[in-house]
Parts: structure tokens; sequence; C-alpha cells
């Protein structure tokens, strides 16, 4: 009788046990409508065995906490992989909202990938005449603020903003977030009511264009700049321009209490709307044949402005990087060639890296808010060496 109740349990036991031990494997992403093209990884000659480990690392927990990754290469969409994981809350532990499984129709915080996209914002509008040049002084473009007009900060333009070369003191990577100590934190804890007063109060600490310093309170700046010279707010504005013509239709921004859009970092999409972004940049401004931004834009915005050189992010394992309008550039190796990487860059992990030397742009979403990003170890071990030459 004990051995007839074994072998029959023994089945069930087995298969209950099976998805503690199951192996990602590879499936094609699926077709939606919304403009993005699927294909297979080995159809644009990616290993999908390296793919496939990667993936089960990310599912282990190797990498801290990962929810999206997505591979668009030679004109389709051939990776997309979702996982479990917090969704983003600012005042709990360890940033630790709902758990949840992660999927192609919820919206992530995308962090400061959002500076990227203001870059596009800036140069569309230049692009449609709105705003004369980047050349321009900022207060051009700020009549509410212009006693700040003085003490050297009526040398700073536009390309200043885009550059992170301002020259005002700021500290948003020498603090801890969470207070007002870090000068990002302080405009949503004390300044809701004008951040942009509390940006231009700050000393002038270094000649304009000079010397790189992380500073999102520029880049909400940049977004008033862009409200006061088009005569329509951010939100507005980034439909019509950018996100219709790539068919997003889903968007989301934080807005101070004045109505100021906090453009260095509250945007919220789902993550093939971000690689929307990147397949744009990678084609030179077009998306689906259609010019969206300006070539010249994004050449300009992926070459290095001055001295932006040798940068160490805090947050992650990138090691020394460049600067452009709002976008990070790096150089890696791909099979002992180097290669030029552009990235969209935001806390946590959230990224849009785009390759012009593979026609490839990779998407990852994350929640590692409270730990390091180690994103560039699944690049170089696993994506790189899986694009074969």
């Amino acid at each position: 009788m004990k051995f007839s109740l074994i072998t029959i349990l023994v089945p069930f036991l087995l298969l209950a046990c099976k998805p503690c031990n199951s192996k990602y494997q590879y499936s094609t992403p699926i077709t939606l409508n919304d403009g993005l093209v699927t294909g297979v990884l080995e159809q644009v000659n990616i290993d999908s065995s390296l793919i496939n480990k990667a993936i089960n690392k990310i599912t282990s927990g190797k990498f801290n906490e990962i929810h999206s990754f997505l591979i668009y290469k030679d004109d389709k969409l051939v990776l997309e992989k979702y996982f479990n994981g917090y969704k983003y809350q600012w005042n709990a532990p360890n940033y630790r909202g709902e758990f949840v499984q992660w999927n192609a129709e919820m919206m992530h915080p995308v962090m400061s990938c959002a500076k990227s996209f203001t870059s596009a914002f800036i140069g569309i509008a230049i692009d449609h005449g709105y705003i004369k040049s980047v050349e321009e002084s900022i207060f051009n473009y700020l009549p509410d603020h212009q006693l700040y007009r003085t003490a050297g900060k009526e040398d700073i333009t536009i390309e200043h903003l885009l550059s992170m070369t301002s020259g005002l003191a700021w500290n948003e990577w020498g603090a801890a977030h969470g207070s007002s100590a870090n000068d990002i934190d302080r405009l949503y804890f004390d300044c809701s009511d004008d951040p942009i007063k509390c940006v231009l109060e700050r000393e002038m600490i270094h000649q304009p264009g000079t010397v790189f310093t992380y500073n999102g309170g520029g880049v909400v700046m940049l977004g008033e700049i862009l409200k006061n010279a088009t005569n329509m707010d951010v939100n507005e504005f980034s439909m019509k321009y950018l996100f219709e013509p790539l068919g997003v239709d889903s968007t989301y921004w934080f807005q101070y209490n004045n109505g100021v859009y906090a453009t260095d970092g509250s945007l919220y999409l789902k993550p093939r709307d971000m690689l929307k972004l990147g397949v744009t940049y990678l084609n030179k401004g077009k998306y689906n044949d259609a010019k969206v931004i300006a070539e010249e834009w994004v050449d300009k915005s992926f070459e290095v402005f001055n001295n932006n050189k040798d940068i160490n992010i805090p947050i992650e394992d990138s090691g020394s990087n460049s600067y452009g309008y709002l976008w990070w550039i790096s150089e890696l190796d791909h099979h002992g060639k180097p290669i030029k990487m552009y990235r969209a860059n935001g806390w946590g992990g959230q990224t849009i890296m785009v390759f012009p030397d593979l026609n490839m742009v990779v998407v990852f979403t994350c929640g590692n808010y409270a730990s390091k990003s180690k994103l560039f170890k699944i690049l170089n071990k696993y994506v790189l060496p899986a694009v074969k030459d």
C-alpha cells in the first residue's frame, strides 16, 4: 500500500516542482498594434543561447531587480521579457511599493531618461522655429525670473543647461535621496511653489560651459523655457510633436504646485514606448521613415560637449562616460572592436541604449533604487557577445 501511494504521488510532486527548476527559453515578442515590427533573434544574427543565459541570471536575482529587457535590431523588436518586481514608491523603505508581474501594458517610471526626452523637445522646438538657437540666454524665455539675470547668470545659455555646464552650484550626486540635502529632492520638498526660483538662487561657482555638474534643476528650467517659447505646456507640446508621431498614446508627468513640469525625471512610459525614442535616434531622427527630430540635433546630442569626459556615474557599473545634450556617451568593445553607445539613463536602472554601429537599441527598466545597477555586466557578458559579426 505504501509503495503504491508513493508511486502515485511522486509524478505529481515532480510536476509541482518543475516550475522551480524551469529555465527560460527564447520566444518571439508578441506583435501589438503599436507600430513595432517583431522578429526572431537568429533572424538578426543574435545568439539566443547567450540571451537565454542572461534572462535566467536576471530571474535568479543575479543582477538585483530588473523589470523589463528589450532588444531592437535591424528594424525589428526581437526580444521582450518582463519580470517580477516592486513598483516605485518614493516614501517607502528602499522605494519599494506593490510587488507585481511587469508586462508590456504597464507604464514604468523612466527617471532621468526623461532628460533625453526633454532634449528632444528642445531640438524639435528649435527645428519648428519656437526657439532661435541653443546659444540664446535662458532669460530670453524666463520672463518671471528676470531679477536673477545678474552675477554671471546672464551668461547661462540653453546649451549650458543641455550639457549640464551652467556653472550653478548643485549637489545631486553627493547627497542621499529623501531629504533637502539633495538639491533635486529639495525642489520637491521645499520649492514646489516655484522650482525655477530655487534653481536660479544657487551661487555661480564656475564659468558657464566649462565644468560638468549633474543638475536636474537645469532640465526643469528647460521645460519652463519650452512652455514660454511655444505657449504650450510640456504635455501638450510633447504629445503633438513627439509622442503622437511615435504612436505613444499614454504618458504621465509630475507637476509642481505652480504647474511647472518635472522634466528632469518624472515621466512614466511603457518600455516599448521608451524604445521608440531610441529607434528614432538610431534612425537619425526618423520614425517609420517620417522625420520627427532634425538629424543635426541627433548628431549634436551624441557629440561630447567641451570638457564633459571621464565622468563616473555613482549609481551604476558603467565606468567612464562622456556627455552631450542630455545623452550619455560610452565606448564599448564588440568582438575586439571599439563601438559607441549613446544612452538615456535614469536612477534605478532605467535606460535606452542606442548602438548605431550594430543598428540596435536595448531598453531596460529596473527597481535598483537602493542598490547599484549592474546593467553593464549584462551588456558586456551576454548582449554584445551574442551579437555576431
